[in-house]
């Protein structure tokens, strides 16, 4: 995955449970960002039914979230559906998006009161590879 002499990146795994959720991730990004590292970090899926954001991490307001995506994009009807039955998945995921990318100060990330990285896995369950890249 890199080039020799380049530990400008890491990654992990994230292990899901249903076909839709939402999980904090922010622990696990900021546990592989070296100490002196300042600027920015940026959290990449690279799957086409995942996605990264930032928000809050409240479990209601997660479920809220897993509601609205099921409410906005129906599970069925699609045409992709004819090829692998996941085509809700695809659109979901392309509304989240497949990254995010956060300030850092000295390792840490320097995030909101209030906010988290979440990973959103629309396919599950899944074991799903994070890049975090400073």
């Amino acid at each position: 995955m890199s080039e020799p002499g380049d530990d400008r990146h890491a990654q992990f795994s994230v292990a899901t449970e249903d076909r839709l959720s939402v999980l904090e991730i922010t622990d696990e990004v900021e546990r592989v960002i070296p100490d002196d590292v300042s600027g920015t970090a940026t959290v990449f899926v690279q799957h086409t039914t995942a996605g990264v954001t930032v928000n809050e991490a409240e479990p209601r307001l997660l479920s809220d979230f897993e509601d609205a995506l099921e409410d906005l994009v129906p599970n069925t009807g699609w045409k992709h559906d004819e090829l692998d039955g996941n085509a809700d998945s695809h659109v979901r995921s392309m509304l989240v998006g497949p990254s995010a990318t956060v300030p850092v100060s000295d390792g840490t990330l320097a995030l909101g009161t209030w906010q988290s990285v979440l990973f959103v896995e629309c396919d599950g369950p899944r074991t799903r590879t994070v890049l975090v890249h400073w």
